[in-house]
């Protein structure tokens, strides 16, 4: 099967425990991995390279089932290409995360009684370095207890000096060819992070608020507007309405009375009112509504700022100072005493943005910001998956792909906070601006006029630049040229937009035209097993680490992998997690049985002709598992190749394999020493191709097994050819035997060691060389001279009777059969009536005909399976 299992140091122990307990092996077994420098990847090797970086986790965060899920797949892919020959380098580091890791430390500052503005700038950014170097980063202890194989000794970080030199870089790069500009535009703020926010960073839900509609205006010259947000009146520059519309054409171009204040607005015609809504006129307030903005610029309208950063009013006197919630309550109150208001609907459930750092209400807000312009950036990223340079897997999520970079806005990059990489403009005495790159010096000093902007850049800017600045870039480094571009990209379809589209606009841009990846593998969201969404407000969310605890890291790794069909939602139980500790005990039980019968890798695989029907089959199966799981994996199917390792391990190998052996086993001699290697082999193979999935319970079983250093940098199986399609034939008619007559026993009562006299007539079929494996393992003995057949069942061309006749009562037996049939037509009886009752049908409810209809076919079901009963038995 493979070349390196003969070269491997063949002293292979049976001292392995009687159980598996992960909490023995996986801390040391993982640190020995690292030590020895497994992970560690070389930018000098002749191997080709295999490159993937980690989406990084926020330095604030700790594992969660979606981490644990996106690694486990990540992990599995790199440790296979590392079996199979690939310089193989996954990445790790760590996100500053800005706002989240800023919003840590005034946390913290707060139960001083302290403010970042106490303690200044510069010594509040010192207090956030020394709160990451305390608390941050735990999650990087949580992935070696998953099991990360990463190369530790390139983690990075993305305020790290060689990082920070990158974002520099490319800012600096982007503003000198004006794809950088500073520009006051309504932007999204979080009245709570007192910051600006890109719109794939709020949150939309439906909230239950009010819809109050507005009188404007005098005597004939009014208008009725309606709004979920009385309190931006206050800032109404105009109304608007659609220059069609006949009913207000006699008012465009007029001037009418603002409640509330001593100003009045123009009426303006445009086209983005929709006439049919509402009362087809528009109130529009430039400074707080990016739609009203737009028709502000369309009609040199003023912009009016009616609230400060924390949304408290700031203009006309009896509404100042009042939060914007309670402007809102007080400005309705009052032109409800006016009798300005014509309509109320409460609540009215519509969509609000929020915050998705704080959940705070967004307010839109008029303000000077930095943006990227991302017309050419997002063409050449849409172009890149069109012309196949980079693949989208799986494909029908290109669209959502698409249908972002082809509608892309230009990008808010300025946060108004003070950890993370601070813009590199500085503001002189005489107005002028000035970007200065890493290797450059600011143009003056604070004595001379000169100011650095105080903003910093979106969190999501730097991590836009992950896969070549972690490589070394701007630098021209080994690392960059040996892996760059990377692989793969493994994330979540719900980092489209954030992060994915980010790094396609920058990678192409920073590296004259390379892709930063050649594949973007799109997984799921883990879910509850019931498959909805895990939130702590649901009680749903559940801590891979206590999973961890109790059932071992393989047991979750497993779980997550066999749910991960590509782009689909995961959803993960505890009791699947058992059910995966159970294979992992079934692979270490099976492994320690074969060893202590004399498994064994001495030597080369004997010739076919030595082997019997058995060992030929279950190599040409394991040919075939190879075939199969090679072809899954190079199609991110990590779902059917975890589904077709299981099945052959536990139900080919370890059900069939082992238990077809014994009798071989027993009766020793050349056969036996066949089997030994055969299963030697088997389970070799079968090792490394759990491995990256399972990789604690497969290096301890494999290195005991092989007597071999490790099988992390064991070679990767091949699929050598074999095939012997005629002994899968006869092994699947030996497994249609047993396997029928074990069914006919369950069904008459009969206990799993009850012996039961038998006749077998196999002269003639496939099936004469198994005569001993079938009586060992159904417990048939030789038919003696009182022999008596009471059922005969024929079987895959073969025939096994049965003497019941001293096991079971068939008289009795019949009877109580024949009752169960009788209930069971019954049943078929009262389902069929109310089927064919075209009245019942008229009125009952579709959950009632299908539960009958589920009725009948249970029914029909049952009778099928009792007359089969009852056609095996004799006549009493």
């Amino acid at each position: 099967m493979t070349e390196n299992a003969q070269q491997q140091p063949t002293a292979p122990s049976t001292e392995l425990p009687t159980q598996y307990a992960p909490a023995d092996v996986e801390g040391t077994l993982y640190e020995r991995w690292v030590e020895r420098g497994y992970f560690a990847a070389d930018a000098k090797s002749d191997k080709p390279a295999y490159t993937i970086v980690i989406p990084p986790p926020n330095v604030t965060g700790s594992l969660h089932l979606g981490h644990a899920f996106q690694h486990t797949l990540m992990d599995a892919l790199t440790r296979r290409k590392r079996m199979q020959g690939f310089e193989s380098l996954w990445l790790p580091g760590m996100d500053h995360a800005g706002i989240a890791t800023q919003n840590k430390v005034e946390q913290q500052l707060a139960e001083e009684g302290k403010s970042r503005q106490d303690l200044g700038r510069e010594e509040f950014v010192e207090r956030v370095w020394q709160w990451k170097e305390e608390y941050g980063g735990k999650i990087l202890g949580q992935m070696r207890r998953l099991g990360d194989g990463v190369d530790w000794d390139r983690e990075r970080f993305t305020m790290d000096e060689g990082l920070s030199k990158a974002v520099q870089t490319i800012f600096k790069k982007l503003y000198d060819d004006e794809l950088i500009y500073r520009a006051e535009r309504i932007i999204n703020w979080c009245p709570r992070c007192l910051t600006a926010i890109s719109d794939i960073e709020v949150e939309y839900q439906e909230d239950d608020g009010e819809l109050v509609s507005i009188k404007y205006g005098e005597g004939d010259e009014t208008l009725v507007v309606a709004t979920t947000r009385a309190e931006t009146m206050l800032g109404d520059t105009a109304v608007a309405v659609h220059p069609d519309d006949e009913r207000y054409k006699h008012l465009v171009g007029k001037r009418i009375k603002l409640p509330l204040t001593d100003r009045t607005i123009p009426v303006v015609a445009d086209t983005h009112v929709d006439p049919e809504f509402g009362t087809g006129a528009v109130k529009v307030t430039p400074a707080h509504d990016p739609n009203d903005f737009a028709i502000g610029q369309r009609h040199g309208l003023e912009s009016i700022t009616v609230m400060d950063e924390r949304a408290v009013i700031t203009v006309h006197g009896p509404f100042a100072g009042l939060d914007r919630f309670e402007a809102r309550s007080a400005i309705v109150a009052a032109l409800r005493s006016q009798g300005r208001i014509v309509a109320e609907k409460r609540p009215y459930v519509h969509s609000v943005g929020h915050c998705s750092r704080c959940k705070t209400t967004i307010e839109p807000r008029l303000s000077m910001q930095w943006w990227v312009k991302v017309g050419p950036l997002a063409k050449a990223a849409g172009d890149a998956v069109r012309d196949g340079r980079v693949k989208i897997h799986p494909e029908d999520m290109s669209k959502r792909y698409f249908d972002w970079v082809d509608n892309m806005h230009d990008w808010c990059i300025s946060r108004q906070l003070w950890w993370g990489h601070r813009i590199p403009v500085w503001y002189g005495p005489e107005g002028q601006v000035v970007c200065v790159g890493p290797d450059e010096q600011p143009p003056g000093t604070e004595a001379e006029g000169w100011k650095q902007d105080t903003d910093v850049l979106d969190t999501w800017f730097s991590s836009g630049l992950w896969p070549f600045s972690t490589l070394g870039w701007p630098e021209q480094t080994a690392d960059l040229r040996k892996f760059y571009p990377t692989d793969v990209l493994l994330t979540g379809h719900d980092i489209i937009f954030f992060w994915v589209a980010r790094m396609m606009m920058f990678g192409l841009y920073a590296m004259d035209g390379e892709v930063p990846f050649k594949t973007i593998a799109l997984t799921g969201l883990v879910r509850d097993e019931r498959g909805k969404k895990m939130s702590k407000s649901f009680g749903n969310v559940v801590d891979p680490l206590d999973w961890m605890d109790k059932y071992g890291s393989d047991a979750v790794r497993f779980t997550l992998a066999r749910g991960a069909n590509p782009g689909t939602d995961v959803p993960i139980g505890e009791e699947w997690v058992q059910a995966s500790r159970n294979f992992a005990n079934k692979v270490w039980n099976a492994t320690r049985f074969a060893l202590m019968n004399g498994a064994t890798l001495d030597g080369p695989l004997p010739d076919p002709s030595e082997m019997s029907a058995t060992d030929r089959w279950i190599l040409s199966r394991l040919n075939k598992t190879v075939a199969e799981v090679d072809a899954f994996y190079d199609d991110f199917q990590f779902a059917k190749l975890s589904d077709s390792l299981f099945h052959y391990a536990w139900d080919e190998v370890f059900d069939w394999y082992v238990e077809l052996s014994k009798s071989t086993f027993q009766a020793g001699g050349r056969g036996a020493e066949v089997s030994q290697r055969v299963l030697g082999e088997v389970l070799d193979v079968t090792l490394k191709l759990l491995h990256p999935v399972i990789p604690f319970v497969t290096d301890t079983l494999w290195t005991t097994l092989t007597g071999g250093e490790s099988v992390v940098i064991a070679d990767w199986p091949a699929d050598s050819g074999f095939r012997d399609e005629a002994a899968e034939k006869e092994i699947e008619a030996l497994q249609s035997v047993i396997t029928e007559v074990r069914r006919f026993r369950a069904e008459q009562g009969l206990q799993d060691g009850q012996r039961v006299p038998a006749r077998l007539t196999l002269d003639g079929t496939a099936l004469a060389p198994h005569e001993a494996a079938i009586r060992q393992l159904l417990r048939l003995q030789p038919e003696g001279d009182a022999f008596a057949a009471t059922a005969t069942l024929p079987i895959a061309g073969a025939t096994v009777a049965l003497d019941l006749s001293g096991t079971i009562d068939i008289a009795a037996e019949r009877k109580r059969l024949a009752k169960d049939l009788a209930a069971a037509e019954k049943e078929k009886a009262q389902a069929t009536a109310k089927l064919g009752n075209e009245a019942f049908l008229a009125k009952a409810p579709d959950n009632v005909v299908d539960k009958i209809r589920g009725r009948l076919a249970k029914a029909d079901e049952d009778i099928a399976r009792i007359q089969t009963q009852l056609d095996r038995l004799p006549q009493a």
